[in-house]
């Protein structure tokens, strides 16, 4: 697998603004600090609408970053297909495939033994005869990036030297991810070259690309193929669109996503892949992916069992913060998670505790996703043992150390209702892989216990209280 020298010849002024115009929507005038962190000028404001979409497309980036290796997801798969009578495979190895000897040796050097869950049914669906669309939740870690670029690459005619295949990234630098994944499987193929339609990217006018797979995000990809004609759109067989959640949360790349799927020739093979399946990613979902078979991953029981639930009474956020501190002084924790609703309470608890001694780390959305990457990466090795964060930051951060999580703050919605999904979210970053875990709230007023209140019933959970002056039951509940 080469890559033409232009393809990378990406001025860098211009990349770090398409890196940063998609993780800071707002468009902003942001300048890396003395220490190279980004820090937005509002950056004590409570967060907009416009900044929690940011973070769609700033974690994913981060899960790629932090899973060195796929998860083991326990999600079985449902399976839907477009034409029920026809026999269903699976496949539990990749010789199966019948791959081309070169993309199996490239398999195996990326360190892929054996299919993932996804990649078992999605493999053979995408790599049928005639070509079949297909529309696959699947989330991060789990394989579907080199399940999705095993199939562009089995489809490519290598003599041919013009685009065949065309991959969608919602921001600059998932679609460097996806192309680095790219050139890894192929690098046993040089004949397949690889194009980055990003910002930046700038070729003459007129100029034809030879590259047979080209990855980018909506709206340049749209300029190359219908304002500066760099691709003809009629001769693409893959059109694949990866992480439609994040990419409708992004202003515009839904209408242009849509816009360059309707220039493909009809019997162009349609791959959507999306972590999630809210209302608006399934409808976006139909719209793009005509006649299609669906992977959908089944919801896991929502279980608290091996969680122990509590709540502390406290009448201000300094009360909430001496129980904090006498929580501290009774247990001796392995690693605890503390949840705050807003950067500002969190930057603030963050140093509060620094300054009574805690080996304290914070997640906060001002930096860069590869400063949150080395966050996460000291607390998993136990270098600091209090990680405070929002509840954006967190999602997807799984810690075997982890034994406590403390809700600072109770999570609610934007209308100021329970989080119930949140909630679970949170307090299962403890009790994992089957061991024991502790959760306590911080209830500092009558709206926060009706929000406590609400989360009992929710779950049909008893949430006992908790007196963090009483040394004695804390030790008791947390051995």
């Amino acid at each position: 697998m080469a890559t033409d020298s232009w393809a990378l010849a990406v001025d860098e002024q211009e990349a770090a603004a398409e890196s940063l115009s998609n993780l800071h929507l707002k468009e902003e005038k942001i300048k890396p600090d003395a220490n190279g962190a980004v820090v937005k000028p509002s950056a004590n404001a409570e967060k907009t609408d416009e900044e929690e979409k940011e973070d769609r497309a700033a974690q994913s980036l981060l899960n790629k970053l932090i899973r060195s290796n796929l998860v083991d997801n326990t999600n079985q798969v449902e399976v839907l297909q477009r034409d029920p009578n026809s026999p269903l495979y699976s496949v539990k190895s990749f010789e199966e495939l019948r791959l081309k000897p070169q993309l199996l040796q490239g398999v195996y050097a990326m360190g892929f033994n054996r299919p993932s869950k996804i990649q078992e049914n999605a493999l053979p669906m995408m790599l049928a005869e005639p070509p079949q669309n297909l529309i696959a939740q699947s989330q991060s870690g789990t394989g579907k990036t080199a399940a999705f670029v095993l199939a562009m690459l089995s489809r490519v005619e290598p003599a041919d030297r013009y685009p065949q295949c065309l991959c969608l990234s919602p921001t600059y630098e998932l679609a460097l991810q996806t192309g680095n994944v790219i050139e890894q499987m192929g690098k046993f193929y040089p004949e397949l070259k690889l194009a980055y339609a990003v910002r930046g990217n700038k070729l003459e006018r007129g100029q034809k690309i030879s590259e047979q797979i080209v990855i980018g995000t909506p709206g340049t990809v749209l300029d190359w193929c219908s304002k500066l004609k760099f691709i003809d759109p009629k001769k693409i067989k893959v059109f694949v669109l990866d992480e439609a959640d994040v990419m409708i949360a992004t202003q515009g790349h839904q209408d242009q996503s849509i816009r360059i799927q309707r220039m493909l020739p009809r019997n162009c093979q349609m791959l959507l892949f999306s972590a999630t399946f809210e209302d608006s990613v399934w409808k976006f979902a139909q719209k793009v992916v005509p006649d299609p078979n669906v992977i959908k991953l089944k919801r896991e029981e929502e279980t608290l069992d091996t969680i122990k639930q509590y709540y502390v009474l406290c009448s201000s956020r300094d009360e909430k913060f001496q129980a904090l501190c006498n929580l501290y002084g009774a247990i001796t924790i392995a690693q605890a998670m503390i949840f705050c609703h807003t950067r500002k309470t969190a930057s603030w608890l963050a140093a509060e505790l620094s300054k009574e001694g805690h080996q304290v780390a914070l997640l906060s959305g001002e930096m860069m996703v590869e400063q949150r990457a080395a966050v996460i990466e000291r607390f998993r090795e136990g270098k600091e043992k209090v990680l405070v964060t929002t509840n954006v930051c967190a999602r997807g951060i799984d810690v075997e150390q982890v034994s406590v999580v403390i809700n600072f703050d109770l999570p609610v919605d934007k209308d100021g209702n329970p989080d119930n999904e949140t909630y679970l979210h949170r307090i299962g970053r403890t009790g994992r892989f089957g061991k024991r875990g502790l959760a306590v709230n911080m209830v500092d007023s009558k709206h926060s216990m009706n929000i406590l209140n609400r989360i009992q019933e929710h779950f049909n959970k008893k949430i006992e209280r908790l007196d963090t002056d009483d040394l004695d039951e804390i030790e008791k509940i947390a051995n």
